[in-house]
């Protein structure tokens, strides 16, 4: 970690710490309702909730479970603000999920994809991770496509019961992994694909 909150950078992105400075942002991405789509059914997160409740529980993340949490991401060229890409720490910060949420104008680049990987690299060669694993709901084809092209592998579809559902919730959700044992030969095979470039 940078002193400047940097976790990582990739080709084109930066991945670093949000900071109470990033409400605005926030609000905005989550006021979006095609980037709900899949979460609220389109309905956007509160400010206040984003301010007293998400932004203090991400950054006190940081300091628990080092290397692990939900990261700003930018483009790393003009530094502007794209959304963020997770490893959210499970309870011992032995597993972490992966996760993603990127402005309508960065999709179909494939940016989610680019962060996901290198996030993914670095829960198993920084951090340690036992296991990477994400959920979405089976519908939703994009996410699942990205989950894909980071090494992660479906393991099961599943069904919650929720008070409000959003359609698509009767197709269930999906869970996708990817164990530490499995990393050496996906590294293997994306380094080599990076060769063959």
């Amino acid at each position: 970690m940078s002193d400047d909150g940097v976790l990582l950078e990739t080709a084109r992105l930066t991945l670093r710490r949000f900071t109470m400075d990033d409400v605005g942002r926030l609000v905005e991405l989550d006021a979006d309702r095609e980037v709900m789509r899949f979460l609220s059914n389109g309905e956007p997160t509160p400010a206040g909730t984003i301010r007293h409740e998400v932004l203090p529980r991400l950054l006190g993340q940081y300091g628990r479970r080092p290397g692990l949490g939900r990261w700003a991401t930018l483009d790393r060229f003009t530094d502007e603000f794209l959304g963020w890409l997770a490893l959210d720490p499970s309870d011992d910060g032995a597993e972490a999920e992966l996760g993603y949420r990127l402005r309508r104008s960065a999709w179909g680049h494939g940016l989610a994809t680019e962060g996901a990987r290198a996030l993914v690299r670095h829960a198993f060669e920084t951090v340690g991770v036992r296991r990477v694993w994400a959920q979405t709901m089976a519908v939703n084809d994009r996410s699942r496509a990205v989950l894909a092209r980071a090494g992660l592998r479906w393991v099961r579809t599943f069904h919650l019961t929720f008070d409000d559902p959003i359609p698509g919730t009767e197709h269930g959700e999906v869970e996708y992994e990817l164990r530490r044992e499995e990393w050496p030969g996906l590294r293997q095979e994306w380094d080599a694909a990076l060769r063959a470039r």
